[in-house]
């Protein structure tokens, strides 16, 4: 699991029918060796920009969507409290 700031929306004009409905952010990995590293994730919590958010990767990702058969490897899963410091 990853904590990220979200910097942007993701608009896709075509995509997969699998990935239809699905919103996408951009965020940024704070703190590690990723740090500030970009990732596409779904949101799944209706996270806002400039939020610190929990980023899960891989099959778990997948899961959180209740599909294994969807393309995604990075969703956000938490929306991180404002007085927790980095």
């Amino acid at each position: 699991m990853l904590a990220a700031k979200v910097i942007d929306n993701i608009w896709a004009t075509r995509k997969a029918e699998s990935l239809v409905g699905l919103k996408f952010m951009l965020v940024e990995v704070l703190g590690g060796v990723d740090a500030g590293r970009l990732i596409i994730a779904v949101d799944t919590i209706g996270a806002g920009f400039g939020e610190r958010v929990l980023v899960c990767t891989g099959s778990s990702a997948r899961r959180m969507l209740g599909r294994d058969d969807v393309p995604v490897d990075a969703a956000i899963v938490g929306i991180i409290d404002e007085d927790c410091l980095f």
